[in-house]
């Protein structure tokens, strides 16, 4: 009798979550093992401004309590840092040494926050939010009716500033190119846009680049960010919400084809017939266009692992987005956007 499958997953996100239990459902035998660099099971973060309305205590937020894991045999391998895939020998090496073996192996490591290259020797001097440590930090270190400065602004960090406004908060953005992303807009949708987020109270600044960020000692505000025509704008804190960029290097040795994602077909399947990916690391093959497309979003995402789980165990479904890339003004001046849950 053959032993079961090994199926491990990098990444306990939206697409990993979904996988894991997808397998488990499908197949009751099979190993499974979820690797992560979270100290946190599962928890979705476009809910962590909500620790801004008083919610503090992590397990609040958690998609399903910790004993699921345990339930569902799912081996939840946490502050687990991933350095190295054998794509040939079918091994993940983990940052203290080990190794583990797999059978089929789902990469769904995410995304970090993009930084603008002429920003990233100020990277220590802004605040992260892609945690709910980061998220609580943030909390504390913004004091009571004080200025955040967002850079960029992406979905998530809109939807931050809308959080913020709410709760007695001020907001300052400097508008990039990436601001709205993954939305493409077109320039009279962010006239529009901007129009709208002025409306609710924030400052916006679209006309000139951040070049550099400074703390200051003293004085009422705590931080400036220089603009390219030396304008400075003041606040407490400081933001970038510049879209993501792949976390794909410990896949560089893995024998699989990438660009700025791992690339897959559009059943998820990267090169290594061993090895597929779901979520923000990976670039599907469209047909019609004959190229490869990121497809971001939530929504899209949780679909993507679940999808992939099945091919893992012997389906063949195609990838096709449904989720409407959508971002729009309301009849009352509220933003509303497809990558919200809310």
């Amino acid at each position: 009798m053959s032993a079961p499958l090994h199926h491990v997953i990098i990444g306990s996100g939206s697409a990993g979550f979904g996988a894991a239990t997808t397998l488990r459902q499908n197949d009751d035998d099979c190993r499974i093992t979820m690797i992560t660099m979270d100290s946190l099971p599962f928890y979705n973060r476009y809910d962590l401004p909500q620790v801004f309305h008083g919610q503090h205590d992590w397990r609040e937020l958690l998609d399903v309590p910790p004993a699921y894991y345990d339930d569902m045999r799912i081996a939840l391998r946490r502050r687990s840092r991933v350095v190295d895939v054998d794509g040939t020998n079918q091994l993940v090496t983990l940052a203290h040494q080990e190794s583990v073996a797999y059978d089929r192996l789902l990469v769904c490591a995410g995304g970090r926050g993009y930084l603008p290259e002429n920003l990233t020797g100020f990277a220590g001097l802004m605040h992260g939010f892609g945690s709910f440590e980061a998220a609580m930090r943030l909390y504390r270190d913004l004091p009571k009716g004080g200025t955040a400065i967002i850079i960029g602004g992406d979905m998530i960090g809109i939807d931050l500033a809308m959080t913020l406004l709410d709760t007695g908060y001020k907001v300052s953005l400097i508008a990039t190119p990436q601001t709205f992303w993954p939305h493409e807009v077109s320039d009279e949708e962010r006239t529009q846009l901007f129009a709208a987020m002025t409306a609710r109270g924030i400052t916006v600044h679209k006309d000139h680049r951040p070049v550099g960020v400074s703390r200051k000692d003293a004085g009422k505000s705590r931080c400036c960010v220089t603009l390219d025509d030396g304008t400075e704008v003041a606040g407490d804190v400081v933001l970038p919400f510049c879209g993501l960029t792949s976390s794909v290097e410990f896949m560089l040795k893995a024998e699989v084809d990438i660009e700025r994602g791992l690339l897959v077909t559009p059943e998820l399947q990267t090169s290594n017939k061993t090895i597929w990916a779901a979520g923000d690391v990976c670039q599907i093959w469209r047909d019609q266009e004959k190229a490869y497309h990121f497809y971001h979003g939530w929504k899209n995402v949780r679909v993507m692992g679940e999808l992939a789980a099945r091919n893992m165990t012997g389906t063949h479904e195609v990838f096709d987005t449904d989720v409407e890339d959508r971002i729009a003004v309301d009849a009352n001046g509220q933003i509303s956007s497809t990558f919200w849950t809310h």
